[in-house]
């Protein structure tokens, strides 16, 4: 599947240049984990992407993002830069069998974060 180099440098990078948001980041987690990720997993999810994202793409470790962007339009203007030289998309295979963790997201959430409380509602009639 094809993604964008700002989802795919999102997720190498540690810096948010993902140019369709958040929503690309989610596409790009989940089809190479093949899990439904919610929000609080996207960190777990792309430590784990990372170096399998590097072993599909080995040219894209040399891409070092500045230590601060001074503005959006920096952020831009430096992807295009990236972008240019790297191409817009690449092909991404999902990540091999049994290199993403699958963990449900409420006892993810109650691991992480022992202090939130949460509240689960069964539906009648709903699908699990």
């Amino acid at each position: 599947m094809q993604f964008h180099l700002g989802d795919i440098l999102t997720v190498t990078t540690d810096k948010f240049v993902a140019p369709d948001g958040i929503g690309g980041v989610y596409r790009i987690l989940n089809h190479m984990t093949g899990d439904n990720l919610f929000t609080h997993q996207l960190p777990r999810a792309a430590t784990e992407c990372k170096p399998e994202l590097l072993r599909q793409h080995p040219d894209l470790a040399e891409i070092v993002p500045p230590a601060k962007f001074e503005n959006e339009a920096h952020v831009w203007r430096w992807l295009a830069e990236q972008t240019d030289r790297y191409g817009t998309h690449r092909e991404v295979q999902p990540m091999p069998a049994g290199d993403h963790t699958r963990i449900d997201p409420l006892d993810e959430l109650a691991m992480n974060h022992p202090d939130v409380r949460v509240i689960s509602v069964e539906v009648p009639g709903a699908q699990p």
